[in-house]
C-alpha cells in the first residue's frame, strides 16, 4: 500500500532521513505506538548497526529500532520534519497520541508540535513555514556520485580497495568505479580541465567504528573523530594525491 492509498490524516510524509536506536522497557508495547498511533509501519530489523535490536519501524526515509533494557533509561528527543504538520498532528491525536499544540518557533521557522512515546521519549513533528504556499516537487534527484581527480588512477583505485574499504565497479586505466555500502565514488585522471583536489562528505551509521578501521589499515586520517556544534561528531581523510574525504554522524 503506497502513502495515497491511506486515509487523508495519513498521508502526512516524513521527509529527512531519521536513524536512531532507543532502549526501551517493551519493544512490542513501542511498535504498537509508532505503528498505530505514529503510522510507522513495521519491518525487519537490519542488522547494520552494531547494536543488537529487536524491533524496527520506519516511515519514508525515517528509521527507528528498538532494542529492550531494564531499569531507566536515556530518554532522547528526536526530531521529525514533515510535509503536513498539521495534517500529522490530527492524526496522531485521533489515535490516542495526545499531541501538544501546534507553535511556530521563529528561529528555524518551523512549525512544529511535540508527542510522547511510551518511555517518554521526545518526539517532535515539524514543517517549514518559510514558503507555506508552495508545493513540494516529486523527488527528482536520487543520489549522488562525486568525481576525484587523481595523477594514478590505478593507485589511487589501490589505494581506495585495500585502505578505505571501496569495492571495484569498474576500472580501466583513467577511471575508476568504487562502491561501499550504498555510496558510490568515481575516480577520474587528473586532467587540464580536472585539475586540483576534490573532496566529498559521507554520512555513516557509526563514525567512530570507521575512525579505527581506517587508523588500523593505515589511511591518511586527520585526527580523531571530533563532535561540532552542528551536531555531526566527525572526520576527515586524505587520498593519497589529498582529495578529502570527510565522515560524519548525527548525535543528540
Amino acid at each position: 500500500m503506497s502513502v495515497d492509498d491511506l486515509p487523508l490524516p495519513r498521508r502526512a510524509r516524513i521527509v529527512t532521513p531519521v536513524s536512531r536506536q532507543l532502549r526501551v522497557a517493551s519493544s512490542e508495547r513501542s511498535v504498537a505506538f509508532y505503528r498505530d498511533v505514529l503510522g510507522f509501519s513495521v519491518q525487519g530489523v537490519q542488522e547494520d548497526s552494531g547494536v543488537p535490536a529487536a524491533a524496527e519501524v520506519s516511515n519514508g526515509p525515517a528509521r527507528i529500532q528498538f532494542s529492550e533494557a531494564s531499569g531507566d533509561a536515556v530518554r532522547k528527543v528526536i526530531f521529525f520534519e514533515t510535509d503536513d504538520v498539521a495534517s500529522l498532528r490530527a492524526a496522531i491525536a485521533e489515535f490516542g497520541g495526545r499531541p501538544s499544540a501546534l507553535e511556530d518557533v521563529n528561529g528555524i521557522k518551523m512549525r512544529v508540535f511535540e508527542v510522547r512515546d511510551p518511555d517518554d521519549n521526545a518526539l517532535w513533528f515539524g514543517q517549514s513555514y518559510a514558503e507555506p504556499d508552495r508545493p513540494r516537487p516529486s523527488r527528482m534527484l536520487q543520489s549522488i556520485m562525486p568525481e576525484l581527480p587523481l595523477d594514478d588512477v590505478a593507485g589511487g583505485v589501490a589505494y581506495y580497495r585495500d585502505v578505505l574499504g571501496f569495492d571495484i565497479n569498474y576500472q580501466q586505466h583513467d577511471i575508476g568505479v568504487l562502491d561501499r555500502d550504498a555510496t558510490r565514488l568515481l575516480l577520474i585522471a587528473r586532467t587540464e580541465r580536472h585539475r586540483g583536489i576534490g573532496s566529498c562528505y559521507f554520512y555513516v551509521e557509526d563514525v567512530d567504528a570507521l575512525h579505527e578501521e581506517l587508523v588500523t589499515k593505515g589511511a591518511h586520517v586527520q585526527g580523531a573523530p571530533v563532535s561540532r556544534p552542528w551536531g555531526l561528531r566527525e572526520f576527515s581523510v586524505l587520498d593519497l594525491e589529498g582529495n578529502r574525504l570527510s565522515f560524519g554522524q548525527p548525535f543528540e
